[in-house]
């Protein structure tokens, strides 16, 4: 192979994280010409609908697949969290990025913590997930939607239209833009649950077992370990990538891999939680089987609650 494209959005942070696959296949690879292509997708276009409204699944994937059907492209590259659990037939999950900073963040011009938020503040973001997380935190606090890119979101928290703004770690950090707000505060995972595959890339191909090879150097074992379990337990639930749904798990040794879990209403009315150590060797089944934990006490019932809440 003389020479591979890579699909990519054309935000800033894809185009960050497009970059960094093309360096890591230079490295391996610097006979071969890696180029970027840039495509639109659904998500990218509807800007002013909460995600979870537009509905479906691939919102920001879809487009990209479209390319590497049509050969316009040999490879996408995605934020695993945006990634469908589930494929259509003849495309791979052929490698996976060594996970970055799980942890979601906290951006205030004005306030340290999510602690120091006075009553009533209006908190940004447009994730069930995070919606969830940060009324079990803080039930007094009012929130409100928050789309757009990196940049856009921290231009309306810097306008005063938000007190603070909830976005993942490892996107503020890639872009470098921690320093563009007084406050830029990663939450622990123990307060804020990531979501499936948080801050690890997908690489993503038609079937080719050549081309599977040929991305095998990008492949971290223990990106897979982690991100095999987060989405099985999505996948048994049945859960979009649109869901209240929170779960990471974490490689503690070489036995052994905590996995924290939670399904809930997005006003935190309503929730199951878990936290369990598991023998790391079993991590194909792992999260198939606390999701059954979670299936025995309501939660297919309760996303289907949380779902009719999110699309009315």
């Amino acid at each position: 192979m003389k020479k591979l494209v890579i699909a990519t959005r054309s935000s800033k942070l894809a185009l960050w994280q497009s970059e960094y696959i093309k360096a890591q296949l230079n490295e391996h690879y610097p006979e071969i010409e890696v180029e970027l292509k840039t495509f639109s997708t659904k998500a990218d276009k509807i800007l002013d609908v909460p995600l979870a409204k537009i509905g479906g699944k691939g919102l920001f994937t879809k487009e990209l697949e479209i390319a590497l059907l049509n050969k316009e492209a040999d490879i996408a590259v995605h934020s695993l969290k945006d990634v469908p659990v589930e494929f259509e037939d003849g495309f791979v999950l052929a490698a996976l990025s060594k996970r970055f900073d799980p942890r979601d963040a906290l951006l205030s011009e004005k306030y340290a913590n999510i602690k120091e938020l006075p009553t009533g503040a209006i908190v940004g973001t447009t994730s069930l997930r995070r919606r969830l997380e940060i009324k079990l935190l803080r039930p007094d606090i009012v929130l409100k939607d928050l789309r757009g890119n990196i940049n856009t979101r921290i231009a309306k928290l810097k306008a005063g239209e938000y007190d603070a703004i909830i976005l993942a770690a490892t996107g503020v950090q890639k872009l470098k833009i921690e320093d563009e707000v007084k406050y830029f505060v990663p939450i622990s995972t123990d307060d804020m649950i990531p979501s499936m595959g948080q801050a690890t890339l997908g690489i993503e191909t038609l079937n080719d077992p050549k081309l599977v090879e040929l991305l095998s150097v990008l492949h971290d074992k223990n990106a897979e370990i982690e991100s095999t379990i987060e989405r099985d337990f999505v996948r048994t639930l049945e859960g979009g990538c649109q869901v209240p749904i929170g779960v990471k798990a974490t490689i503690l040794d070489e036995n052994s891999v905590d996995v924290r879990a939670i399904v809930g209403m997005p006003d935190g009315s309503e929730y199951i939680q878990e936290d369990i150590v598991a023998d790391i060797e079993e991590y194909k089944t792992i999260g198939q089987t606390l999701a059954q934990t979670f299936i025995d006490q309501g939660a297919k019932e309760l996303l289907e609650k949380a779902e009719k809440v999110a699309f009315a």
